[in-house]
């Protein structure tokens, strides 16, 4: 059994946030196996078998995930580029990691948070507003700067895109040069420009692949469609996205995350 439930973020929070989620995993005989696959967000998770949190870094592959035994978590999923106001450390540092949240915040402050959670049975409801106040306080004591504004933007042209808008483009686009804003995006992002609009280029193909549920699919169109330069190019991505090619993504699976 796996339950996995999304809530919408304090409106204050609705700018950095997409949502907060809650996840309970039950195997029962077999383990239970899913795959997460890269979606441009960042995460921080709380699990009741790791109450100190930890951090899902930006995805430029897919992870497995297996759970042997009943775990359950809750979590707050970020808005792709948001997550910088948080953190202060270089986001890049964290891709395809999962450090823990103590070691990216003062200890004092996640031990404090991780014992608010789990140190008594809280009401879904309660744990969110936990989570949320934490966030709140931290995004309250920092203060936007030039950086953060031009890399929401690009942030923003290249997921307006669909992933087609090329690096130089944007850069003239925004009035920086290639270098600074590549600089700029892979520090307060956690992927490089290019690789995030990959990234956006495979959501939208495998959004469109989840359609056809098995149907027959003109994967030559398809390609063309989401901004690939034929089909050969979209096996590429989704290999190495979801580490399988379109064909084999387009069948009915269980247990796939992402």
């Amino acid at each position: 059994m796996h339950i996995y439930r999304e809530f919408p973020p304090h409106p204050a929070l609705a700018g950095h946030v997409a949502c907060l989620w809650t996840s309970h995993a039950a195997p029962s005989g077999a383990p239970l196996r899913h795959r997460v696959l890269p979606d441009n967000c960042i995460d921080i998770l709380w699990q009741d078998r790791l109450p100190g949190g930890f951090v899902a870094g930006m995805m430029s592959r897919p992870h497995r995930v297996e759970v042997l035994e009943p775990v359950l978590a809750v979590a707050v999923r970020f808005l792709p580029g948001a997550a910088r106001a948080f953190f202060d450390v270089p986001l890049h540092a964290l891709q395809d990691g999962h450090p823990l949240l103590a070691e990216l915040w003062p200890r004092v402050e996640a031990e404090a948070l991780a014992a608010a959670l789990w140190v008594r049975a809280l009401p879904v409801g309660e744990q969110m507003a936990v989570i949320q106040r934490a966030l709140l306080a931290r995004l309250r004591a920092r203060t936007p700067d030039r950086a953060d504004r031009l890399v929401r933007a690009a942030v923003g042209q290249i997921s307006g895109s669909g992933g087609e808008l090329r690096v130089e483009e944007l850069a003239r686009s925004l009035g920086v040069s290639r270098q600074h804003l590549a600089l700029q995006f892979r520090e307060r992002v956690g992927l490089n420009a290019k690789t995030f609009a990959m990234v956006c280029r495979f959501r939208r193909a495998s959004a469109l692949v989840r359609e056809f549920r098995g149907a027959p699919v003109d994967w030559a169109a398809m390609a063309g469609e989401c901004g690939y330069y034929d089909q050969s190019h979209l096996i590429h991505a989704f290999q190495q996205f979801a580490g399988e090619t379109p064909e084999a993504f387009a069948r009915p699976q269980d247990g796939r995350a992402g």
